[in-house]
């Protein structure tokens, strides 16, 4: 098949939520197919980072739009119904390249990773064409709304209500969408979107993240990791909530315990937890590997969460026992107690942690049973199989 696939964010290095997805999409597609890659990258250096994609794809058609420029059209779409979000990924040279490109070449199928960028191919014809919306936006902005005060509240409860028409439009220019989890196709269904729809699981790149020297590592200190960009709103309310309510009874039962926020763009607010005692905060790291294996554990304290959380996969591939919230632990298939353990209020997250830091046992069991789970439910072939055998399907 000849492919054109759309992803609102560079796709490579695959080294952040809105990268990987799509980075694994376009590999296993490029094995059996041609694929032209339509995005948008925000700098020169961006774009020569992102050099190797050409190794996975036929071509590339990604357009440079700086950030500044980007915010502008975001703010102007405020006092519109147009979502500021998408206005946000709203390229007119990106657009123009389209229409030059379907004068020129016929596709087969049309794979689109997050709906910021399907309105650049929503009236192309294709034989199949499928949305991948990873995670409802319209969802996760409402979510937003309910963490922050006033007038911010509102403002995010606006960009939901704007985003969920817009995600029910698209949705009718394709033939199917695909989310992450059932707890997505869930929602999806519930918002009355009214499209067909199929859950395609994230995964974790296990050849990657299965390091040998990590293998049977006895763990022992008082290490805990986070890991995840620092400049994302719900990583930077998680971090904040640990560090202040959390840590706090950790050191009083564990003196010489240690919190590495280890993630790239952290926050004023980020930096500064790192001049407090026992906590160190990284900025970018070329490699988060040798962070988890010298680990004891990993938390994921994330209050706000949709879709896989990455960094609990990851951390789960490296044998790193990991303590999460109800929230983020939804788009894991795996089992509280069993392949990591799972708390909300402050004191039962201590808890928790504290547990792991005293229990060698623990540690190793939960390391174990997590570790096997994700090699049966978060791989990225099976995931792709599934994207596959939805490109062939008579009718999606």
């Amino acid at each position: 098949m000849n492919i054109l696939f759309a992803c609102h964010r560079f796709p490579y290095p695959p080294n952040r939520g809105g990268k990987i997805r799509p980075y694994h999409m376009i590999r296993a597609l490029s094995r059996q197919h041609r694929v032209t890659v339509l995005t948008l990258a925000e700098s020169q250096e961006e774009l020569n980072a992102g050099a190797r994609l050409r190794d996975y794809c036929a071509d590339i058609m990604a357009e440079l739009m700086p950030p500044i420029r980007r915010w502008f059209k975001a703010y102007a779409a405020l006092p519109t119904f147009y979502p500021s979000s998408v206005a946000y990924f709203d390229c007119a040279a990106l657009r123009a390249r389209v229409t030059q490109l379907i004068q020129t070449q016929r596709f087969d199928a049309i794979v689109v990773h997050c709906a910021f960028v399907a309105p650049y191919v929503a009236a192309v014809r294709a034989k199949r064409k499928i949305l991948d919306f990873g995670d409802l936006d319209s969802q996760k902005w409402a979510e937003y709304g309910r963490h922050r005060s006033i007038p911010l509240r509102y403002g995010y409860a606006l960009e939901a209500w704007k985003l969920l028409r817009f995600e029910k439009r698209m949705a009718k220019c394709f033939d199917h969408c695909t989310v992450t989890t059932h707890g997505e196709m869930a929602d999806f269904h519930r918002l009355g979107i009214g499209s067909s729809c199929s859950v395609i699981p994230n995964g974790v790149d296990f050849e990657y993240f299965r390091d040998v020297e990590a293998q049977g590592l006895e763990r022992p200190g008082s290490k805990i990791v986070f890991l995840g960009k620092m400049d994302y709103f719900p990583n930077i309310d998680g971090v904040l909530f640990f560090a202040n309510e959390v840590f706090p009874r950790i050191r009083t039962m564990v003196p010489d315990a240690e919190f590495l926020i280890v993630g790239a763009d952290p926050v004023p607010a980020v930096r500064e937890l790192g001049s407090r005692p026992g906590i160190t905060v990284t900025g970018f790291v070329p490699d988060v590997r040798p962070y988890l294996r010298e680990a004891t554990l990993s938390v994921a304290p994330l209050r706000i969460a949709r879709g896989t959380q990455n960094k609990i996969l990851e951390a789960m591939a490296m044998g790193v026992p990991v303590v999460t919230t109800s929230q983020a632990a939804k788009g894991i298939q795996a089992t509280p107690d069993r392949h990591f353990l799972v708390a909300d209020a402050p004191t039962e997250f201590a808890t928790c942690v504290l547990d792991l830091l005293h229990d060698d046992e623990m540690r190793r069991r939960l390391a174990r049973e997590a570790r096997w789970q994700i090699e049966q439910t978060h791989s990225w072939d099976r995931s792709m199989e599934l994207l596959e055998e939805l490109l062939h399907k008579p009718s999606c």
